[in-house]
């Protein structure tokens, strides 16, 4: 009897050692990693604009970019939704009376804040539906039960004229006095928004696994930007 291993056998042994290392190098790409990007939410047109690629002329696309609006956030200090620059934006609708699905929402947006706080291309901005009740006083003390420093995670007041259609026309969410239950209906999604301020993302806020798999996806966006600004240069 033969002791020589047989020769396909050792050609099957390498390609299965190989494979997962070419692979790894194809998708760094001299040092770039090759990921798919997120995909950009809301209504779009096509622009009268072009762009070559291969040589072929393509229509550029115009998408919706959330409108700038102000507010008041925990310190009293105005904040412009247009004075953001270059950041992402993580941004969700609450009320502070609430005993059971918010509490439940900042558990893991807390998290979030924690993996993304010396992370200075991330903001948070939490937008009250109950300005009436949540003011200056109440929302700064929302925001040191949720350890969230102003600049970093603002929890902001505007007026229900500004906020109900901002949440429905920008964001494309439910926002709104619930009068028969005495409360107030909003979504318990988070929205991602990038440096141009359009719609990456929607996800559950009362969903751990939903949170962190956003904070991966927040992750591939920072890489994009980041690219951005390299560009420029």
């Amino acid at each position: 009897m033969s002791n020589k291993f047989p020769l396909a056998k050792i050609l099957i042994l390498v390609t299965i050692l190989a494979v997962p290392g070419f692979l790894y190098y194809l998708l760094q790409s001299k040092g770039e990693n090759r990921y798919k990007p997120l995909p950009i939410f809301g209504p779009k047109e096509v622009a009268k604009t072009f762009t070559k690629k291969r040589g072929k002329k393509i229509p550029d696309t115009i998408f919706h970019v959330v409108k700038s609006f102000e507010a008041t956030n925990q310190n009293g200090d105005k904040v412009l939704i247009d004075s953001i620059k270059k950041q992402l934006i993580v941004v969700n609708f609450f009320y502070s009376r609430s005993k059971d699905i918010v509490p439940q929402m900042y558990t893991n947006i807390k998290w979030l804040n924690k993996e993304f706080k010396d992370n200075k291309i991330v903001r948070f901005l939490s937008i009250s539906v109950d300005p009436e009740f949540d003011n200056q006083s109440v929302l700064a003390q929302y925001a040191k039960q949720y350890d969230a420093v102003s600049g970093k995670w603002d929890f902001l007041s505007a007026d229900t004229s500004v906020v109900y259609p901002l949440a429905k026309n920008q964001f494309f969410l439910n926002a709104l006095e619930d009068k028969q239950n005495d409360g107030f209906i909003h979504s318990e999604k988070l929205v991602l928004l990038d440096a141009e301020h359009r719609i990456r993302g929607y996800y559950d806020a009362t969903s751990a696994p939903e949170v962190k798999k956003m904070g991966d996806e927040m992750k591939i966006l920072i890489t994009e930007e980041l690219r951005k600004i390299k560009a420029e240069f």
